[in-house]
């Protein structure tokens, strides 16, 4: 499977840590940045709407957003077909997932390629903010013949619609975002995915929620060390492999990305993965965490940047509680 194009998009309105101490949170941007590492995130909600009702009633988020999810998936999706220099009478199927659909039925998938004019199947597939690596683990192994020449996989993220934000354990967290990516089961592209990882504990299926009509909640001691462990983890599974394809390779040759939940954890797999700061690569700080799209928009946000090297290791976790790995290789010229 190649990949041949990332986009992202990110709703231009920005809630400060300022912002949340100016609500009247008994928090400020010392206390923030020392727990979780994270200075700004995105919403599709206007300010005044945050300060005036908290969100308290996820209904009237729906009603008060800027955006829709088919319309931040649509916007990422134009970045990806332009980087890719194709249009959407290439595409010949439409994924989606995340972590907060705007319906449930039809599906997402269907109101993005809606939203593009793209006359093809559209199926979602969701594994909260572990989606895209377990997409990508579905579609690498599917039979070639029994895929159109070019998928269009879109992760739409705008949890804050779900967000309590009289609740500064998680407020603190969560930002806006949206990810696209264009794969060919045939055709080049600039980089191959050359593993995957999937994998599960339904016993914890309680510890991180959204119910329908409410609002996100989580346990988050038991969900941090549970995030730590299976990133590394998979990370460690995905090296591995990596390293196993030829002696010239070696550890520093391959770049982590992880789930982007908060910049403490990853920073908890990076020391224990031992992955030099020169090939760890993040935006949760600036973005919040935005779920299913957190990991492929860094790596979209840099795709033109040389410092991500010719190999880059996903490591990603979700509710579920899910886990879930893509190891992506620049193919040898």
């Amino acid at each position: 499977m190649f990949l041949h194009a990332l986009g992202h998009f990110h709703p231009e309105t920005v809630i400060t840590n300022a912002f949340l101490q100016e609500i009247g949170l008994e928090t400020d941007d010392t206390w923030i940045v020392e727990r979780v590492g994270i200075r700004t995130r995105h919403t599709v909600l206007p300010l005044d709407y945050i300060r005036e009702t908290r969100n308290r009633d996820v209904r009237a988020a729906l009603e008060a957003a800027q955006y829709s999810n088919a319309e931040t998936g649509r916007r990422a999706a134009l970045m990806a077909l332009e980087r890719a220099g194709l249009g959407v009478k290439d595409i010949g199927m439409v994924l989606a997932g995340g972590c907060s659909p705007d319906e449930c039925i039809p599906a997402e998938a269907c109101r993005i390629a809606e939203a593009l004019g793209i006359e093809a199947p559209a199926v979602d597939l969701n594994a909260a903010c572990s989606s895209f690596g377990a997409q990508l683990h579905f579609l690498s192994g599917m039979r070639p013949e029994r895929l159109p020449d070019f998928i269009l996989v879109v992760n739409p993220e705008n949890s804050t619609r779900v967000v309590d934000y009289s609740d500064r354990s998680s407020c603190v967290l969560w930002g806006d975002g949206s990810s696209a990516a264009l794969l060919s089961p045939r055709i080049p592209g600039p980089w191959r995915i050359t593993h995957t990882v999937l994998g599960g504990d339904p016993s914890g299926a309680d510890k991180v929620k959204v119910p329908r009509a409410g609002h996100f909640t989580q346990q988050g001691a038991a969900v941090q060390t549970f995030a730590i462990k299976r990133a590394t983890e998979t990370f460690l599974a995905l090296r591995q492999h990596y390293l196993a394809a030829g002696p010239e390779r070696t550890p520093a040759g391959l770049s982590l990305i992880g789930h982007q939940a908060n910049l403490r954890m990853l920073e908890a797999v990076q020391r224990r993965t031992e992955v030099p700061d020169a090939r760890h690569f993040f935006n949760v700080d600036r973005r919040g965490n935005c779920g299913a799209s957190g990991a492929p928009t860094v790596l979209s946000e840099l795709w033109e940047d040389p410092r991500v090297g010719d190999a880059v290791a996903m490591a990603v976790v979700g509710s579920g509680l899910a886990w879930a790995g893509v190891l992506l290789e620049r193919p040898l010229s």
